[in-house]
């Protein structure tokens, strides 16, 4: 909750706002009751004629509008605080998550990152709204309300000094178990949307196991969960008004007494006093009771807060660029200690390695080796844990984004197509303008021009988002395209054809081929005529550099790739 103030004291604008507003809502409480008191004292008491309140009853509409428009602006206020911080808070989990998007998506379920997003954030919005505005009304009005009380009757200021206290050591009580239920309802809540975001991604594969039906109880059975928590939530939140409530009709009751014994019995107060007194005394508790329902629904903002924070603290190492420029020419590769590790599970252990230009480096090993956590790591979409990449003697951290982006391609297992035609798709390779003679060209080198040609629009078809219309091998041939435009010196290839029919495959190769004419070529690799024409072999085993080497040497002198070979073969390589 502490964390929660800070962020709204340090808007110190808002907060001398929200004083201000109190003090005035004070004033015009305190006026207001004045007023209304000194009319019904001239006209049931002194029998005064009623052209002489005038100049009463204007005092009492001024002191009506006053506080009218002082809570209005306070509520006002508290909206624009809680969007202020609210809007802070998404910007800062967005860049949290652009920051680092491969480790992001690595952690958790989307549907718990857009919970946090969206649900949350607007979670944190009691606290802002109504929280902080009760709070600072708590602070000013009902003293000022009390040293007007104790200046009127000091016995009254007593009773309330022994009983008020009674309300904040509730709300202590109450709040420790509200806490708790709270977190509950928040950790829920993000489970079952990450979980319902799965199931409904995955539909198609359930039903084609039969498990739609499992899943859909499992579902039920989340939201069953979190209604339960949340009634919880709701009646910790009744039992507290009643017992608020109680609490401050019993406070009421003793001063009513008090008074009515002393204007009765004792006839020892006035009327305007007794009648002002127990006009502000209702006021007093009345604010205590809405900051004990404020302070309720903060203690829910506080545990979408604690989820927020614990996300935006999480150490994802980011990786700082500087301001040096890569030369267009294919550049000389230093591994130097190069490591990576995913929280407390998968590790890629320091790898040292000398990857010269001109050369064609395949990366093989088994499933789960860390081959594709290593080209990441060489493109630079993830940041080393430790170690550094040296590029033509300077540390790549060192090396402007743009310069490094621009030098180089990384065409994935699955290439992104964005929503538009296909010649746009390719032209996002490029830096630059390009005419439709390098379009063809590209589209020629990448082997997809003949398909091109065969659809009624040609270049200006439209695909759906993610490349939806076109084949796994259609979508690697447009990823290749967009390297034929861009001209990079550096290319990395993530399995580029693993799944592909043999014709596909071939063209690919070709294409691979041509551009390793003018680049440096490192490929994740399966295929035996793929690694045997590597000029140098990188073999990971459990995130370890077991061997490196070409071909032959590999063969000779490490048993596991002339296994792995052998396996592919269906016999010994020697």
């Amino acid at each position: 909750m502490n964390d929660l103030k800070r962020l709204a004291f340090q808007r110190k604008n808002k907060m001398v706002f929200l004083v201000v507003a109190s003090l005035l809502k004070g004033i015009a409480t305190i006026g207001q009751a004045f007023f209304f008191v000194f009319i019904a004292d001239r006209v049931f008491l002194q029998n005064a004629a009623f052209e002489s309140l005038f100049p009463l009853f204007g005092g009492l509409f001024v002191a009506i509008l006053l506080r009218a428009g002082a809570g209005y602006a306070i509520g006002r206020a508290g909206v624009d605080l809680a969007a202020d911080v609210k809007s802070e808070f998404r910007k800062d989990l967005i860049k949290s998550f652009a920051e680092n998007p491969l480790l992001s998506a690595a952690q958790g379920q989307s549907g718990q990152k857009v919970s946090l997003l969206m649900d949350s954030v607007d979670e944190v919005d009691g606290f802002f709204s109504k929280y902080i505005p009760q709070l600072m009304q708590t602070y000013i009005i009902p003293l000022l309300l009390l040293g007007v009380i104790f200046t009127q009757n000091w016995t009254t200021g007593v009773i309330i000094l022994i009983t008020a206290p009674f309300i904040p050591v509730f709300m202590a009580m109450v709040g420790k178990g509200t806490k708790k239920k709270a977190d509950e309802k928040m950790e829920q809540l993000n489970r079952f949307s990450g979980t319902f975001l799965d199931i409904l991604q995955g539909l198609s594969t359930l039903k084609l196991f039969g498990q739609a039906e499992t899943q859909q109880q499992e579902i039920r059975k989340s939201s069953l969960s979190f209604r339960d928590s949340t009634m919880d939530v709701l009646k910790s939140a009744f039992l507290s008004s009643l017992m608020l409530e109680y609490i401050s009709m019993l406070s009421i009751g003793i001063i009513a007494l008090e008074i009515g014994l002393r204007l009765v019995v004792f006839d020892s107060i006035s009327f305007f006093t007794a009648f002002f007194i127990l006009i502000l005394v209702p006021d007093f508790f009345n604010l205590l009771k809405d900051f004990g329902s404020a302070f309720h629904t903060a203690r829910g903002s506080v545990s979408a807060a604690n989820q927020l924070s614990a996300e935006l603290e999480k150490k994802h190492s980011v990786l700082i660029w500087g301001d040096e420029v890569l030369a267009q020419e294919p550049p000389h590769l230093s591994l130097e200690g190069l490591s990576f590790r995913y929280g407390e599970g998968f590790a890629l252990n320091p790898l040292r390695a000398e990857i010269p230009p001109y050369s064609q480096v395949a990366i093989v090993g088994k499933s789960g080796s860390g081959k594709t956590t290593l080209m990441q790591l060489l493109a630079g979409l993830l940041p080393q844990t430790e170690g550094e990449l040296i590029v033509n003697g300077i540390p790549r951290e060192a090396i402007s984004e743009k310069s490094w982006f621009d030098q180089l391609s990384y065409i994935s297992q699955n290439p992104y197509l964005f929503a538009g035609t296909i010649r746009e798709n390719m032209e996002i390779g490029a830096n630059r303008k390009v005419s439709d003679e390098e379009v063809l060209a590209a589209a020629k080198k990448a082997g997809i021009a003949e398909m091109i040609f065969a659809l009624e629009q040609g270049f200006e078809t439209l695909i759906g988002e993610a490349g939806r219309g076109l084949s796994g091998g259609e979508k690697q041939r447009i990823a290749l395209a967009r390297a034929f435009l861009k001209k990079p010196s550096l290319i990395l290839f993530d399995e580029p054809t693993t799944g592909l029919d043999l014709r596909t495959e071939q063209i690919l190769q070709e294409s691979l081929r041509e551009l390793q004419k003018t680049s440096t070529v490192i490929t994740v690799a399966h295929r035996l005529h793929t690694i045997k024409q590597a000029d140098l072999i990188f073999f990971l085993d459990n995130g370890n550099l077991d061997a490196a080497g070409s071909h032959d040497e590999l063969l000779q002198n490490y048993s596991p790739y002339e296994e792995m070979l052998a396996a592919q073969q269906g016999g010994s390589q020697r």
